[in-house]
């Protein structure tokens, strides 16, 4: 059975996941993605990735402002779709959309299910020190992420992995999870598990106040935070009152910890170590104001750290 789709998305994530379908031979009616913004210095509207591969395939293309307005429910009552899939579309589906597909709407979410539902489920698994994630897919209703359940595929995250990589990783995935479950939907044999809603968490959207580092944490935490937090929004901390972004880091061992939090204990070209709290670590990657992202080593070639300041707000 050919099911005819219309796909929800935007951003990179869910690019592999238009293109499986496409590979897949699905009949994909419309594309529906947020508008154009505004992007770089020249601030000149972007189109979202999901929409370029679109485009690139001869697709029609939506970008309403309030996917639930009247106008464009009727635009998707007259598409008719069998399905609908979302991936990482940024807009909540009323309840009248939801039952416009004969199968349903569909999401493929980068998390496992309950844990992590909401917007940055990738960061938050990070984060919180998480050793495994995956990609669930599964039937949406009128909650966030609360429906019943399809298919999941299981990741374990790499010790030194940060929110970029596994978030390419999981768009891979969530690709070949979402072929998986629109095989087994057209044959009529997809499974169907509702979720326990009192083992859920919630991933709250990322924003640029989430990147402040806390000396006061424990190293592995630090660790985590400026893991989870790369690409964006970044971690960051104060140096002699200017903003220093901190790119990579690693617990420390040979650390006396008796140092009050934040202060650098010692400065070499493996990097800048730093008390916390029942430890150190050491940066080993930062970029300071109008400069680029560089190792320690490369900055201490014309600019100087100095032994002894307190990193802070």
């Amino acid at each position: 059975m050919i099911l005819k789709a219309v796909f929800m998305g935007t951003p990179d994530f869910a690019v592999p996941c238009l293109k499986a379908m496409l590979d897949e031979g699905i009949e994909v009616a419309a594309v529906v993605t947020q508008p154009d913004k505004p992007k770089g210095r020249g601030k000149k509207l972007a189109m979202p990735p999901v929409k370029e591969l679109a485009i690139e395939n001869g697709i029609q293309v939506y970008q309403p402002k309030r996917v639930k307005d009247g106008e464009f429910v009727e635009i998707l009552k007259e598409i008719n779709p069998d399905i609908i899939v979302v991936v990482a579309f940024g807009q909540i589906l009323s309840k009248e959309i939801l039952s416009i597909p004969k199968y349903g709407c569909i999401n493929v979410h980068g998390s496992l299910l309950p844990k992590y539902r909401g917007a940055a489920p990738v960061n938050w698994a990070i984060i919180n020190g998480e050793k495994k994630t995956g990609i669930t897919t599964m039937y949406m209703d009128e909650g966030l992420d609360t429906g019943d359940m399809i298919l999941k595929s299981e990741v374990e995250i790499g010790d030194d992995e940060t929110a970029g990589e596994l978030y390419h990783r999981l768009s891979s995935l969530g690709a070949q999870v979402l072929k998986d479950t629109i095989g087994a939907i057209s044959k009529g044999n997809a499974p169907r598990e509702k979720q326990d809603d009192s083992i859920s968490t919630y991933a709250h959207m990322m924003d640029k106040k989430l990147g402040a580092i806390d000396w006061k944490k424990q190293p592995h935490e630090i660790v985590n935070l400026v893991r989870g937090t790369n690409p964006w929004p970044g971690a960051y901390t104060g140096y002699n009152g200017n903003t220093m972004k901190i790119w990579e880091v690693a617990e420390y061992d040979s650390c006396t910890g008796d140092s009050e939090p934040g202060r650098i204990t010692s400065v070499s070209d493996d990097g800048i170590v730093v008390s916390c709290a029942n430890g150190c670590i050491i940066v080993k990657e930062i970029q300071m104001p109008n400069k680029k992202r560089m190792k320690v080593s490369e900055y201490l070639k014309g600019n100087e750290i100095e032994k002894g300041v307190s990193l802070g707000a």
